[in-house]
């Protein structure tokens, strides 16, 4: 499986290249640099080093050690992806990627963002750089992310609006795409997720193997042994395939990918869980599960995370499904917010609303576990973006349940 994609972009069935002829020789060309750059030592070198003195890899592997008490059951590690510059994980690949564009000759940079960290993370880079940088944001999200509009504002990074549909994640990649099509020749669009057109699911898979990499060795170290389950949140999946990547040929380690299952996954009811009740299709550029109806229009899809408001998955995670290397399951709105105030109140670190999920999944299974089995979490990001969103939430519950006298 680690020889995957094949030549034409396809993790088995899923991936693949649904693009405008337009951006087949653009591809092509990002497929081939990229490529060039894998062999190319002082590419490495320089990933290497930005990583380390820039972003501040190694993150630590922190065992939770209040957190396993009160669920009893399984030790609990956490991936402390949080701790890097930014704020989460997505800085990995943004460096990656910037270093391509330098390659490529490529001076102005654009991306998508959902909850705003790739965004932050791609105005980091670019700024580091001295790249023009825009990032296409839905209007929804902005609202609930303005934390992050204003982070990226200041790295001096554009911020266009996208009103559009939902006007959130999915828009968001539309006018990106619209944006490359138009400026290919002088542009590099820096693809924040382990999904769309080949190459960026497995570029977007190598930046952040990182992940996976380090905590197989920070596990040895401490442990002297490998968990017995690995857990992260699944949007479009970038964070979970760097952790789940280089653990795929050890089969005694089982991994499980939480979606968002927003207020619930039954018929009629608003989530983002594309293996609960989703269909196999196209969707920006990969063929893979994806929310649809029986005529292919894409559903509405709905999360209190921005992050894992999307209609579809990275195509490797339809892969690992489908091969049951990997198990995907859901967590609620409200389970992930009973995470994210457990996870704050219990170890003292809060996390984004991505992330809870993933704690959300550790809470359900860790007492079903023995005291001697290890559960690994991968936290992906911290929850400064997401705290005035859910007090808003819990305030507005609060003045519902209180009847006025």
């Amino acid at each position: 499986m680690q020889t995957l994609p094949d030549a034409h972009g396809y993790f088995g069935p899923y991936g693949g290249m649904f693009v405008p002829e337009t951006l087949m020789t653009p591809l092509r060309d990002l497929a081939d640099e990229y490529e060039r750059a894998k062999r190319d030592p002082q590419f490495q070198a320089d990933l290497a080093n930005l990583l380390g003195d820039f972003a501040g890899r190694p993150t630590p592997l922190y065992f939770a050690e209040r957190l396993t008490a009160k669920l009893g059951g399984a030790k609990i590690y956490l991936k402390r992806e949080d701790l890097l510059h930014t704020g989460a994980h997505k800085i990995n690949n943004a460096l990656g990627q910037i270093l391509l564009a330098q390659r490529m000759g490529k001076k102005r940079i654009i991306a998508e963002t959902g909850a705003g960290q790739h965004g932050v993370a791609t105005a980091t880079a670019a700024a580091r750089f001295g790249c023009e940088c825009v990032v296409y944001m839905g209007k929804v999200d902005m609202e609930r992310q303005a934390l992050n509009v204003a982070r990226m504002r200041f790295l001096g990074a554009t911020v266009v609006p996208v009103t559009a549909g939902a006007a959130t994640l999915k828009e968001a990649i539309n006018e990106a795409m619209r944006d490359w099509v138009t400026n290919v020749r002088t542009t590099f669009y820096i693809l924040g997720s382990a999904l769309g057109s080949h190459p960026y699911p497995m570029m977007v898979r190598d930046f952040h193997r990182v992940i996976g990499d380090e905590a197989r060795r920070q596990m040895l170290a401490r442990e002297g042994r490998l968990p017995h389950l690995l857990i992260a949140c699944v949007g479009g999946g970038s964070n979970a395939i760097g952790l789940f990547y280089p653990f795929l040929d050890d089969e005694a380690v089982r991994m499980v990918g939480v979606e968002a299952g927003g207020e619930g996954v039954g018929v009629g009811q608003k989530h983002a869980a594309r293996f609960q009740g989703g269909r196999l299709g196209v969707l920006q550029g990969t063929k893979t599960f994806l929310l649809a109806d029986e005529d292919g229009q894409i559903q509405l899809t709905h999360s209190i995370s921005a992050g894992l408001d999307y209609a579809a998955v990275g195509p490797e995670h339809s892969l690992l499904r489908d091969q049951g290397r990997a198990d995907y399951v859901h967590a609620t709105d409200d389970e992930a917010l009973s995470a994210f105030h457990l996870l704050s109140e219990t170890e003292g670190i809060i996390p984004a609303l991505e992330t809870a999920h993933a704690i959300a999944y550790a809470v359900r299974v860790a007492p079903t576990m023995r005291p001697e089995e290890i559960i690994l979490v991968n936290l992906s990001g911290r929850g400064d973006k997401d705290v005035q969103q859910v007090a808003d939430r819990e305030d507005m519950l609060e003045s519902v349940a209180t009847p006025k006298i």
